[in-house]
């Protein structure tokens, strides 16, 4: 009987260790998007989601509500895995397919846009959530029509740009890279693939880099990217609500529906034929995944808000359960003595 009992309390003290490494496994988190240059999303959001001054983020507001600004740095795929072009559809690059991002792949030249130069260029990518991954910087082709939909065929086959891991500096990723010689109306596309996750992260940024695009400026006002403030300020209205989020579709943020990409965080998984919406997982600016806290260092897969409260609550609850359950079988091992 004493050797039961034994066996029993060795048994319940080693499961407290592997539910409590359950409780603090959280799912991975990552967002963000380009700011120099400064994507569509991110001009339109600059721009105030309720109120933007430019008739093409009125367009995009007008397509697709202001939800998708407010949530301005989760336009992804979280089951890329690498396969960008099988995925997404020609015409939806800018909204990688989602049509909760539909607003951004409307096809006209009034884009808010970047003034840019051929040559050596500092890129900066605003990191609300950052991890490893690599970066690749493509650029539309001579001939290029801002006022068609954007098809891959239209961007160069390779990247004028690739970084992995670049540094993470005051909340944004910089690396340089060399801008093609092109003129007029253009736009850079990029891609972030995580290297911790099958999630990939885009943008589409406009530029005018000189020449015939003098002629445009007109009608394409320039683009600025949020501040600080806007992004702290407006996180509270994100469904990217930093701690598990919903979303505007069948499957965003309905739990359970997990797909390659995070287990039971919304994801839905995409073919060749459908890249279908799939929000990520929220971050936590209050973790050791906000820039803030990463000290100018990338961050590790970790888990969002909820992770620190369910371990602790887990805790909680198994070091009482574990303490009354080996204090009855004290008591009864005394009464059998007895």
């Amino acid at each position: 009987m004493r050797m039961r009992h034994t066996a029993l309390r060795v048994s319940l003290l080693g499961t407290v260790p592997l539910v409590l490494t359950a409780l603090t496994a959280g799912p991975a988190a990552a967002h963000g998007s380009m700011t120099d240059p400064v994507s569509r999303v991110s001009a339109c959001f600059a721009e105030g989601p309720e109120h933007p001054r430019t008739a093409a983020c009125k367009a995009m507001v007008a397509a697709g509500g202001t939800q998708p600004l407010y949530d301005w740095n989760e336009v992804n795929i979280g089951d890329a895995a690498g396969r960008h072009r099988q995925i997404i559809p020609d015409g939806k690059l800018c909204s990688a397919g989602r049509d909760k991002y539909k607003g951004l792949d409307i096809p006209r030249a009034d884009w808010p846009g970047t003034n840019l130069a051929a040559g050596k260029h500092t890129f900066r990518y605003r990191a609300t959530a950052p991890h490893r991954g690599t970066f690749e910087l493509y650029i539309t082709k001579d001939g290029y029509d801002p006022k068609k939909p954007l098809k891959w065929a239209d961007l160069e086959a390779k990247p004028f740009a690739k970084v992995t891991n670049p540094t993470l500096k005051d909340g944004s990723y910089v690396f340089d890279g060399t801008v093609p010689k092109r003129s007029g109306r253009h736009l850079i596309y990029s891609v972030w693939q995580r290297s911790d996750s099958p999630e990939a992260f885009y943008t589409c940024s406009d530029v005018d880099l000189g020449g015939k695009a003098q002629a445009t400026k007109a009608s394409a006002p320039a683009a600025a990217a949020p501040s600080d403030e806007q992004i702290a300020e407006l996180a509270a209205k994100s469904t990217v609500d930093h701690g598990g989020h919903g979303g505007d579709g069948p499957g965003e943020g309905a739990p359970g529906n997990g797909g390659p990409g995070h287990v039971g965080d919304g994801h839905e998984p995409h073919s060749a034929a459908k890249a279908a919406d799939a929000p990520t997982t929220g971050d936590a600016p209050a973790t050791g995944n906000a820039p803030a806290a990463q000290g100018g260092h990338l961050a590790e897969t970790g888990g969002d808000s909820r992770t620190t409260v369910l371990a602790v609550g887990g805790a909680g609850v198994l070091a009482a359960g574990s303490a009354i359950l080996l204090l009855a079988l004290r008591r009864r091992s005394i009464r059998n003595r007895a």
